[in-house]
């Protein structure tokens, strides 16, 4: 095995910085072939799986007006596509 060569400073990982994103999350795709009143909810859940892919964390809040957005058109037909910002503190 190779010596460690400890004046060479530790690489800083990028995952750890606030970092703001704008993304268009395709939510039909995501919902197509779900129950009616199964598909906002499961729309919720997917732009949460979706935030946490994209960002590297299991903290993920949504704003209520994002909520709000997604039940609009009520339960059976939420909106096709959804653009976010998603933000890493």
């Amino acid at each position: 095995m190779a010596p460690i060569d400890k004046k060479t400073p530790k690489t800083r990982s990028a995952i750890k910085d606030v970092v703001t994103r704008d993304y268009t999350v395709n939510l039909h795709k995501r919902t197509h072939d779900r129950a009616f009143k199964k598909r906002s909810p499961w729309a919720i859940k997917s732009i949460v799986q979706f935030a946490e892919k994209t960002m590297g964390t299991k903290d993920v809040r949504l704003d209520p007006k994002l909520n709000q957005q997604v039940w609009s058109r009520g339960v059976r037909s939420p909106p096709r596509r959804i653009r976010v910002r998603l933000e890493r503190e």
